[in-house]
């Protein structure tokens, strides 16, 4: 028998099921089905009317609840909140069908394979997966990771991944503390970035794009605008939960608002050499060993304003002392982080960041001007001081692993930026897909 007929035997016999319908719960249902797997799904009981009506013309199945999904399901994915996988767990794991497959989509691995372990049927294996991007990206030739935790047959993980290759996705081998530490280098602190940048913004009540040349202009600021955008228009608890349930988060958003505020006070204390010697440690320490061209250039992002084409002969742009992007190089170098390690189970987003901040970095005579601009302009200090303030925030918010605290600050960024999404999220796809294809 070929691979492709046990393929076809494995469809025509399995159930994959999936609790939890969130967005990326149903990215994997729809696309699972779509390929011809047998999937029934459930959500929270007292969604279950609502979600039979919108869903009635999917191919997979929906059902009361995860007892159910459970008892008739070779492969279980758990697709929710990571504040909630211990209590779900626990709650669906005894209905777990004999000798079934569990998985979850949680971004920390650590509280899900503590509560599998605790709560599973020791007959069942545990073979978890993590599809690095979000619902709203193309699932074709991003990293997935799959790790095999308790696994008795060879034919289980064979199984696990031909259901998985229906996305297209490219297929990353992890155990779950190398996925957790890894998560933390190229998540934690690209997201507190953009969080800090969205923060200060709402609380300044500035819409950047709307500023023209004056501000906020160009490629790098589009990136910033866009991706800051992008993540407030999803859902609070994705970020909570890489954020506070991952300790090696903790240590990295913590470094990257104390990156933020020591660069800003040699800023405003005018102290060039002592900024400077610094910026140069972390770029040598960062893009020491680069070799080649850039991943990004400025060509590239120009085009992607949400304010529309500009006139670029109208004025000339202040100089952005970029806050934002010196932390992340400078946070990165104190920490002792590679970014080029880890490029094989990254993010769009990460990939976006690495590559704004080594076109800043690399590109001649950019840093230089940059420094300039902390020294001798005076356009950015009232928003750096905004900026360090909100870093600050959710440095202190994951801290003491608030996750009612991380989600009243989000949805209140969140409520300010709400009228632009539908076209940040426009523009922003087309900026991730014309980066995607460059990167390739």
């Amino acid at each position: 028998m070929t691979f492709e007929d046990r393929i076809d035997e494995w469809k025509s016999t399995k159930t994959i099921g999936i609790i939890g319908l969130g967005d990326m719960g149903y990215l994997y249902a729809r696309e699972f089905a779509k390929a011809g797997w047998k999937v029934v799904s459930c959500d929270k009981e007292e969604y279950y009317e609502r979600l039979k009506v919108e869903h009635a013309s999917e191919k997979f199945s929906v059902v009361t609840n995860g007892h159910l999904v459970s008892r008739v399901s070779d492969f279980i994915i758990y697709s929710v909140e990571a504040e909630s996988i211990d209590k779900i767990v626990s709650l669906y794991a005894p209905s777990s069908k004999i000798g079934a497959i569990v998985g979850g989509q949680t971004s920390c691995k650590s509280p899900e394979i503590a509560a599998f372990e605790k709560y599973l049927p020791s007959d069942t294996e545990i073979i978890t997966v993590h599809s690095l991007h979000g619902p709203k990206m193309n699932t074709e030739g991003q990293p997935l990771v799959l790790i095999k935790h308790r696994c008795q047959h060879e034919e289980s993980f064979e199984f696990v991944q031909a259901v998985m290759s229906c996305l297209k996705s490219k297929f990353v081998y992890l155990d779950y503390k190398e996925h957790d530490k890894i998560t933390a280098d190229t998540q934690a602190v690209t997201h507190a970035a953009f969080l800090s940048m969205g923060s200060a913004w709402a609380k300044m009540k500035v819409y950047p794009w709307t500023m023209g040349l004056e501000k906020w202009h160009g490629g790098l600021e589009n990136v910033k605008v866009n991706i800051s955008l992008r993540i407030y228009s999803n859902k609070w608890h994705v970020y909570a939960g890489l954020a506070i349930t991952n300790p090696s988060a903790h240590q990295q958003i913590l470094q990257y608002a104390n990156s933020a505020t020591e660069l800003f006070t040699l800023l405003i204390s005018h102290n060039r050499k002592e900024l400077t010697d610094r910026l140069l440690k972390a770029k040598e320490f960062v893009f020491g060993s680069h070799k080649g061209l850039l991943l990004l250039d400025d060509k590239i992002l120009d085009y992607y304003s949400l304010s529309g084409p500009v006139d670029h002969m109208q004025k000339k742009t202040a100089p952005n002392t970029h806050l934002s992007l010196l932390a992340i190089v400078d946070s990165w170098y104190q920490l002792g982080i590679n970014p080029y390690d880890h490029m094989i189970c990254s993010t769009p987003l990460f990939r976006v960041f690495l590559g704004v901040s080594e076109y800043l970095f690399l590109t001649p005579g950019h840093l230089e001007e940059t420094i300039d601009a902390c020294i001798n302009c005076e356009s950015f200090r009232g928003d750096d001081l905004e900026f360090v303030v909100a870093a600050r925030e959710w440095s202190s918010i994951v801290r003491f692993a608030n996750f009612d605290l991380y989600r009243k600050q989000f949805e209140q960024v969140q409520e300010f930026f709400e009228p632009m999404f539908p076209k940040a999220n426009k523009v922003g796809n087309e900026m991730l897909n014309t980066i995607a294809s460059h990167f390739n």
